[in-house]
């Protein structure tokens, strides 16, 4: 695949769980509604899909549910580990999958120098056999940070096809010097990543609105800077509360208040409070409807010497485009339905 293909709003899947088991019922639903939400593909069992505490066994079964549910869409399949050669024997195992790309970190907890990510990464496209690799940069979950020279180095000598990175300096940097493909993966950087021409993104808020996201982002790509603010500066509250406690437990609380997934995590991972809860529904209460987001998106730019009057954001009552559908999800891992 085409290193094109990594562009434009990817979502980090969540993981919806259900009494300890993958429940797949919510997960072929949360995919349809999805994927009819204008996104680009789906990132699934990364960190927001809790993937370190999955088993291979239930990745092959999300995947065919996924699948199932959104078939258009392509999808990324994250994985890692400490031990590099454990993780190309992980990777091999799972070939059947047969997705359009592997989100890979860095080895977690070690710390490698340039040279030892290199040669993880050298390692890991091996694994993979054509599969394009997606670096994943993520020092706060890894504890080790890649330079623009060493994501730079791994592009150049082709182990992998797209970066996705989540340091705010480190992706600024970057798309200052024109490294490509690259992916943000800090949702509060979303906007000035594309206002820079940044390639992709994969956005964990974008469960909330991915229309907004999407708008924000076909604005920013077309130079209208003030329009993609007036979307966005309200989605900076929602932002901060999502990352509040740690990713995906408030988005999965907002979720199952919505009636599309149950309040679940897998242990250690740990339930959101309700009172953060109340605080994000009251955050994406106040975001511009979508009709406001529609307006935005649509208005054409003026003949001459630069765009038309913009439309003013209103925020008007609990904008939530997204549905629950069929009442209360059933389905666990190994219990097709």
């Amino acid at each position: 695949m085409s290193p094109s293909t990594f562009q434009g709003l990817w979502l980090p899947l969540v993981t919806p769980l259900r009494d300890g088991f993958i429940d797949l019922h919510a997960l072929r639903l949360l995919a349809g509604t999805y994927a009819e939400a204008g996104l680009d593909g789906f990132v699934l069992f990364g960190s927001t899909g809790e993937g370190s505490l999955i088993s291979e066994q239930e990745k092959i079964l999300g995947v065919r549910a996924v699948r199932e549910a959104a078939p258009g869409l392509p999808l990324v399949i994250g994985a890692g580990g400490v031990d590099t050669l454990d993780l190309c024997a992980a990777l091999r195992r799972m070939a059947p999958l047969r997705p359009e790309g592997w989100l890979v970190p860095p080895p977690y907890y070690l710390r490698p120098a340039p040279a030892g990510i290199a040669w993880h990464y050298r390692k890991v496209a091996q694994a993979a056999g054509g599969v394009p690799v997606i670096a994943y940069d993520v020092p706060a979950r890894t504890g080790c940070r890649m330079s623009g020279e060493t994501v730079g180095a791994l592009l150049r000598d082709g182990d992998c096809a797209a970066i996705k990175m989540c340091d705010p300096a480190a992706l600024s940097d970057c798309n200052v010097q024109g490294v490509a493909p690259l992916l943000c993966g800090d949702d509060a950087c979303f906007l000035d990543h594309f206002l820079l021409g940044g390639a992709g993104a994969v956005t964990a808020a974008a469960h909330i609105r991915p229309d907004l996201f999407a708008a924000v982002m076909a604005l920013a790509r077309s130079g209208r800077e003030a329009a993609a603010r007036r979307l966005f500066d309200p989605m900076r509250a929602v932002i901060d509360l999502v990352f509040a406690e740690p990713n995906p437990a408030p988005l999965k609380h907002f979720l199952a208040g919505q009636g599309l997934i149950a309040h679940e995590l897998r242990l250690p991972m740990t339930p959101a409070g309700d009172e953060l809860g109340q605080r994000l529904v009251a955050a994406v209460a106040r975001l511009p409807t979508p009709e406001t987001v529609r307006m935005h998106r649509d208005i054409p730019l003026g003949a001459g010497s630069g765009p038309v009057d913009e439309p003013e954001c209103v925020a008007g009552g609990h904008p939530q485009p997204l549905q629950g559908r069929g009442g209360r999800n059933q389905g666990r891992i190994g219990h097709e339905d």
